[in-house]
């Protein structure tokens, strides 16, 4: 199990985190003498949220330790009892054991519509009974990670983001997730403790408006606090009137460090409220002023990837940002689905497809491989490819097909092409050396170098291309085409 200096990464048993149509798809499954038949299901999404280029795949870390440890205990089978399953059917989920395998892509990956970031090949009953935890694990991950590398990716590179969302989080364990992920896709660090404590970090963070209020004027709350912390005296000056009180009292706490003798290496304000573009431009200009030009200054108040451009195209002044609920709460939902793809039959492994006359909906079948084509001379990403699982690919010219416009193809040449997906759990058993957070955060860094700066636009960004081999694309067509002459 991964543990975090000491803390389990799922502090309980998810094990019967299952939706009620999939326990009763697992009874008909075992009752009908199904349960032996290995499926393939593949978890995709169909849209990235805000309207972004790109998402960030996240949850392994989660994902393994729930498959590690999932076992029915007597409490769950007891359930199972007063609903009315029969005896049988709950002696097998008495030994229930996962033994099929789990393919992802690793975490901190850019990530793209309907392609699939996570493949289970498993019992068919396995791999319905899994679903509903591992739907909800990276979902909730992605949504984190994504959110916060809008944020970084939006920031300077010389500024650092401290996540600040737990109290914006929907309970405890979101706000603990929120830190982590927040961090693996490029935060320098968290004001959540317990998170912090987790990855061996020192947590992030100053006052409240609080701290002010309970002391008889500004000037004695920000004197006291710099006696208490005189190595990282940041003030936060916007509790009465930014420019009028908060500068001017801050500047006089800084002046009688100074005068005392006190490090003044390490001092600076934030800004929590106001016109932050304004405020932060005067704020710089009265701390030169004072001559305190090592003074560093920190934004917050509700921070999305929209208003720090913003921030910076009005010539903000800012050394830091904690950014809170757009990390912790980020708009927009991931929506992953898990969908079967493949099915073996009489040992040959049938496709499987779900049709809709919505074109986004119709799922990618079969039980495929994932690749990623990397120009060779710049060594940025051109497009992701799904091709049959017993394709042998061109290396040196490849023909890629849109998987929805059988008319929109493109020969690519001087590439390298390298499969996402790594194998996490073989016959049930881990295979998967997950990193650690700070190695992914590194990891996570060098793959959005790999995408063009216009996939990373805030607004606008250009499409991200996922296609198919022309074998793959052919086929597809050719199955559609079969089970829609099922229709009579």
């Amino acid at each position: 199990m991964k543990i975090y200096n000491g803390y389990e990464r799922l502090p309980r048993n998810y094990t019967t985190m299952i939706d009620e149509y999939e326990m009763t798809m697992a009874n008909g499954y075992f009752l009908n003498n199904k349960q032996n038949e290995t499926a393939v299901f593949d978890i995709f999404f169909r849209k990235i949220p805000n309207g972004g280029g790109y998402a960030i795949m996240a949850g392994l870390d989660k994902i393994i330790p729930f498959i590690q440890n999932f076992k029915f205990d007597e409490r769950a089978l007891d359930y199972f009892r007063r609903r009315g399953y029969q005896e049988e059917f709950i002696n097998y989920l008495k030994h229930f054991k996962f033994t099929g395998d789990i393919y992802a892509i690793p975490d901190g990956t850019p990530v793209f519509p309907n392609e699939p970031i996570i493949t289970v090949k498993a019992p068919l009953i396995e791999a319905q009974i899994v679903e509903t935890a591992i739907l909800s694990l990276v979902n909730g991950a992605m949504e984190h990670a994504t959110g916060a590398r809008r944020i970084v990716e939006a920031t300077p590179k010389n500024v650092g983001i401290m996540e600040f969302g737990a109290r914006r989080a929907d309970g405890c364990e979101a706000a603990i997730d929120s830190s982590i992920y927040g961090i693996m896709a490029g935060c320098v660090g968290t004001s959540n403790i317990i998170a912090a404590d987790m990855l061996n970090m020192k947590a992030m963070g100053t006052q409240a408006h609080s701290w002010v209020e309970s002391y008889p004027s500004e000037y004695e709350a920000f004197l006291s606090y710099a006696k208490v912390y005189p190595n990282n005296c940041i003030l936060l000056v916007d509790t009465i009137d930014t420019l009028k009180s908060g500068l001017p009292n801050a500047i006089k706490v800084f002046k009688h460090m100074k005068e005392h003798g006190m490090n003044i290496d390490n001092i600076g304000i934030r800004i929590d409220s106001g016109d932050l573009a304004y405020l932060s431009k005067e704020a710089r200009r009265m701390l030169d002023d004072a001559g305190f030009h090592q003074a560093k200054i920190c934004l917050s108040n509700g921070l999305t990837a929209e208003t720090i451009e913003s921030l910076i195209a009005q010539g903000a002044r800012f050394d830091s940002l904690g950014v809170g609920d757009n990390i912790s709460k980020p708009e927009g939902r991931m929506g992953c689905v898990y969908k079967e793809v493949a099915l073996k039959e009489n040992g040959n492994w049938m496709p499987k497809i779900k049709l809709s006359n919505d074109i986004i909906k119709i799922v990618n079948p079969d039980y495929k491989k994932l690749y990623r084509a990397y120009d060779r001379k710049t060594g940025f990403a051109l497009v992701d490819v799904m091709a049959r699982r017993s394709e042998i690919l061109n290396q040196k010219s490849l023909t890629i097909v849109s998987v929805t416009d059988y008319l929109k193809r493109k020969t690519i040449e001087d590439f390298e092409l390298v499969e996402l997906q790594k194998p996490i759990f073989i016959h049930g058993e881990l295979v998967y050396d997950d990193p650690e957070i700070m190695e992914k955060r590194t990891y996570c860094n060098q793959q959005m170098n790999t995408l063009y700066p216009e996939v990373k636009r805030t607004k606008m960004p250009h499409e991200y291309y996922v296609d198919g081999t022309e074998e793959y694309i052919n086929f597809k067509n050719d199955l559609i085409i079969k089970t829609r002459k099922l229709v009579r």
